[in-house]
């Protein structure tokens, strides 16, 4: 059973790594699938209820032409209501783990968020890949994030990720919400407004993240909520 339990409107560290300290993301095409997963999944519908919506907005879909088309399958809530399970804070890929902050927004939204996409991500890779068994190490790690100070800490350390372990330089790394919070791009996955509404600009929480990176191995504090070593 799990040892954390989720509350509404509360913030969780959540992370994971593959089985063996494998490469979860090994190329491009991996990273991008699941940022897209990531956005796509965020809510409550079902496979053929999400599948339903994507084929009927195509307008120029090639499906169209089939016989059937434009038809939900049995048992297709016209009056279903769209939410978001959770709300994502940041994030960060690196080749062999990730690191998400988020928001539950409803009761089991973590969970159910959390499960669709690594089931859907680790059956993507196990086919492309011919791979066979778990790709992640058991079930996603979580940390109840109990004070605004190491919300602030891990927003840091979650986006400096890739400098922390020697893989990229940070404000360079794609595959992690720090170039949206320094806008470096226009990505809308993240709620960047409960971190960056502390600081004075985006320069004044740059120095902070540049603090962190440098103090992220000294924290003894903050240790319960870093993944084991990668």
């Amino acid at each position: 059973m799990r040892k954390t339990e989720f509350a509404n409107d509360e913030y969780y560290h959540i992370y994971n790594r593959g089985v063996g300290k494998q490469e979860v993301f090994c190329c491009e095409k991996d990273y991008k699938r699941f940022i897209v997963k990531t956005r796509e999944l965020n809510n409550n519908l079902n496979d053929s209820q999400r599948d339903y919506i994507k084929r009927t907005a195509s307008k120029n879909s090639k499906l169209k032409s089939k016989p059937g088309f434009g038809y939900p399958k049995p048992g297709f809530d016209f009056n279903l209501e769209f939410y978001s399970l959770v709300e994502i804070i940041c994030y960060c890929l690196n080749p062999n783990h990730y690191h998400f902050i988020l928001k539950q927004l409803v009761d089991g939204g973590i969970t159910q968020f959390m499960h669709k996409l690594g089931t859907s991500y680790a059956k993507f890779f196990n086919i492309k890949y011919d791979h066979s068994g778990y790709l992640f190490q058991g079930p996603f790690k979580a940390k109840y994030i109990n004070a605004n100070e190491y919300l602030l800490w891990l927003s840091g350390y979650v986006n400096s990720n890739s400098e922390i372990h020697k893989i990229a330089k940070a404000e360079n790394y794609r595959w992690c919400s720090y170039q949206d919070y320094l806008n470096k791009r226009k990505g809308t996955l993240c709620n960047k407004e409960i971190i960056l509404s502390q600081f004075k600009d985006v320069a004044e929480y740059q120095k902070y993240v540049e603090m962190a990176i440098r103090e992220s191995s000294k924290r003894k504090d903050m240790e319960e909520y870093f993944i084991e070593e990668i």
